[in-house]
């Protein structure tokens, strides 16, 4: 049957994910860095996810399609997902910092999203550091300014799948975070990690303060 059914250009996608949070029946998924129109069927083609798109990337077209079907699993991983093995050298630890501030800030171990245990001890009771990986390499004095007194969990919303970012709900659910702060870099593709924070804590329904900062490429902070 002909029907309307979106088109996203994948030359335009800077893979900021945010169609993804847009599309009501999950019919978009983050493959490779890229969105991708995973299941035809699961797409109402009204477009909802047209106006969220920054990069201008997703049109609507008339076209032969199988027929609306309804909304893709909750559950159900990304086509050409790849199960994330075991890492031995995730398990959750606390660190001890002796030697000054030369050594660094950071209190906890793993810091990869992807990684940490939703119900790691450090979580609990803790101002939440939720960063995009680039920025710690950007920003030179990022341990100080951002990273102490703070749990640092980091990622990338561009290349990250997106159940990694949904683990964030559960993080933020399960435990007593009083605070969050967001960094990310000035490219748009990471306006990403900023939605999903904002997301995570609207889905658990908690009451917790958000303030954003942008790190620029040059090392300079905006927030």
């Amino acid at each position: 049957m002909k029907r309307d059914v979106v088109k996203i250009d994948s030359e335009k996608c800077t893979g900021c994910g945010i169609c993804v949070d847009a599309c009501a029946e999950g019919a978009i998924k983050m493959i490779g860095g890229k969105a991708v129109l995973v299941d035809e069927a699961c797409c109402d083609g009204l477009g909802a996810c047209l106006p969220a798109c920054p990069a201008g990337a997703i049109t609507v077209e008339s076209r032969e399609a199988a027929p609306f079907s309804g909304t893709v699993p909750v559950h159900s991983p990304p086509a050409g997902a790849v199960p994330m093995a075991h890492c031995p050298g995730s398990g959750a630890r606390t660190i001890a910092r002796t030697g000054g501030p030369k050594e660094g800030s950071l209190s906890q171990w793993p810091i990869q999203l992807r990684l940490v245990p939703v119900n790691a001890p450090y979580l609990s009771g803790c101002d939440l550091l939720v960063a995009a990986d680039c920025s710690a390499f950007a920003c030179g004095k990022f341990h100080e300014k951002f990273i102490e007194g703070r749990v640092t969990l980091i990622g990338c919303p561009k290349l990250d799948p997106r159940d990694s970012w949904e683990k964030l709900v559960q993080i933020i659910s399960g435990n007593d975070v009083r605070s969050i702060t967001i960094v990310r870099m000035e490219v748009p593709c990471c306006s990403g990690i900023v939605s999903a924070a904002e997301q995570a804590v609207r889905d658990s329904g908690k009451d917790i303060p958000l303030r954003t900062y942008t790190v620029r490429a040059d090392g300079s902070i905006v927030g």
